[in-house]
């Protein structure tokens, strides 16, 4: 028998989703800014589309439009060194890329999907900081939104019940 989720679980996923796209954004952000020290000769849009493909080979989303799908295939050298690079030159995002790519696979998981093989692949690349426990989502989103006055991001506040904490990590 299938679960329905309730509007409060849906409120909760969607609040985890925009938290973990906060993450997203913030690792985009830092992986530019590296290759712009790395590679200066490419141009900004270069920079962009580059950046834009290691941070969806990290977070299992691919952009099927032709141009990027070509992209990644004429660039892939650089974007699995890059994707290699990431625990020694983004230390101290690892942490917090562990805990999104749990969220992500756990709301994936609330709503029917599997995105395990995202999480494998951070293991493959050796950035999933494996030791550490699951996060709460209230945990979660205090990182996020501490992580979002750094970057000057928004990120939306939203009260979390105990009860919702645990009906995710259970």
């Amino acid at each position: 028998m299938e679960e329905k989720t309730t509007p409060k679980d849906s409120k909760l996923i969607r609040s985890l989703r925009e938290g973990v796209s906060i993450v997203q954004m913030v690792f985009f952000k830092e992986v530019r800014d590296n290759l712009i020290n790395k590679k200066p000769n490419l141009d900004k849009t270069q920079l962009a589309m580059l950046a834009g493909s290691i941070t969806n080979e990290v977070f299992g989303t691919q952009n099927p439009e032709e141009k990027f799908v070509r992209f990644c295939k004429n660039n892939w050298g650089d974007i699995e060194q890059e994707l290699l690079n990431i625990k020694e030159e983004m230390a101290p995002l690892c942490t917090i890329l562990t805990d999104a790519l749990r969220i992500q696979t756990l709301c994936d998981h609330q709503e029917g999907g599997d995105s395990s093989a995202t999480l494998l692949r951070a293991k493959e690349l050796d950035f999933l900081i494996e030791e550490r426990d699951i996060p709460l989502p209230s945990s979660f989103m205090t990182s996020v939104r501490e992580l979002g006055k750094l970057y000057n991001l928004l990120v939306p506040s939203l009260q979390i019940t105990p009860e919702q904490d645990d009906s995710m990590v259970n």
